[in-house]
């Protein structure tokens, strides 16, 4: 098939970059079930950045020969973005490499994503690289079906390499997340999302706030909440690209709403750090505020005395180091999707 020309590549490019960065952020968002969905696309994706590599580099070639060193870096940079976000997600999805020393190999691809969005809205402002009506064309929809169909027949040759050379990527979850010491919590990893950082030891024992909208209010302790012994067997998936099964025990946030006004439409579950995720007041008996795992007390780096467990959600939305529950009129869906701390 004939060469598509430079606009109608980078126009490929680009909408291949938004659709893995969408379809990356939905896997993070959802934790189970259809999951499956949203990760192949997001390999297709990235994939299909591949597919096209060799027709974007004619056109780099033929950039850095018209345009100045100054006027070319963004789009060089843009580029080894690219490069660097699909080379760590094969990598990360083969099981080849998981980690860069301090860094997990999944830090670094959705690092270099976020990094090149910026820059791929300054090349579509600068490139002119604006879709046109035109585009739409039987022949450039026959061009992206086959670009589709080779990216998903790439996809599909990875991963079946991966289970024949029975490669570590051939266990990954739905996710894309790998196993990590299930049922061996002293060597869990320990993570933190963004920002936030661990409180510091306090003395005394470790309380939990109760309130809701209309002013109702007490206070727990963690050996309370210790007391009740509910228990579930859970996955914590995290969004550095590992997942680990324990036995979980503590105290239903069932068990809590009980007394709440009837216009409760959510609970907000607070961190000591100011962190917290707002939660549908439906979840409340999956919710289990958490004071064991394995039958032992929560380490202080896995957000002992107390965290919250939330089957089925990724792993930014377990409250570490719990101290406030409050009860809520607000819907849950009133707040960022992803924290911002």
């Amino acid at each position: 098939m004939r060469d598509p020309g430079p606009r109608l590549t980078n126009l490929a490019v680009l909408g291949l970059l938004a659709a893995a960065i969408v379809t990356g952020a939905l896997n993070f968002a959802i934790g189970t079930g259809w999951v499956a969905w949203p990760t192949v696309a997001h390999g297709i994706a990235g994939l299909g950045l591949v597919v096209l590599a060799g027709a974007k580099l004619r056109i780099v070639r033929r950039g850095l020969s018209v345009h100045t060193t100054a006027s070319a870096l963004p789009s060089v940079l843009l580029g080894v973005l690219i490069v660097a976000a699909v080379v760590t997600g094969v990598l990360h999805a083969t099981g080849l490499v998981v980690r860069y020393g301090p860094l997990d190999d999944m830090q670094v691809h959705v690092g270099a994503a976020l990094l090149s969005v910026p820059l791929a809205a300054w090349h579509v402002v600068a490139r002119e690289t604006y879709p046109r009506t035109r585009d739409l064309s039987r022949r450039n929809l026959v061009r992206s079906a086959v670009l589709i169909g080779a990216s998903g027949a790439l996809y599909a040759a990875m991963e079946g390499a991966a289970a024949a050379a029975r490669l570590r990527g051939r266990d990954r979850r739905a996710t894309g997340s790998f196993e990590e010491a299930s049922h061996r919590p002293e060597e869990m990893p320990a993570t933190i999302w963004l920002f936030d950082e661990a409180p510091p030891e306090t003395e005394g024992p470790w309380t939990v706030a109760v309130t809701s909208h209309r002013d109702a209010a007490w206070f727990l302790t963690a050996d309370d909440l210790d007391a009740a012994a509910d228990g579930v067997t859970a996955v914590l998936d995290c969004t550095s690209g590992w997942w680990s099964e324990q036995d979980w025990s503590g105290t239903s946030l069932g068990r809590l709403v009980r007394g709440m006004p009837p216009d409760t439409r959510s609970v907000v579950v607070r961190s000591a750090t100011g962190y917290a995720r707002r939660f549908p007041i439906r979840d409340l008996d999956r919710l289990l505020l958490a004071t064991r795992y394995e039958g032992r007390a929560l380490a202080r780096r896995h957000g002992g005395p107390v965290r919250l467990v939330a089957p089925g959600r990724r792993g930014f939305w377990w409250v570490k180091w719990v101290d406030a529950i409050h009860f809520s009129d607000v819907p849950w869906w009133r707040q960022p999707p992803y924290p911002l701390t």
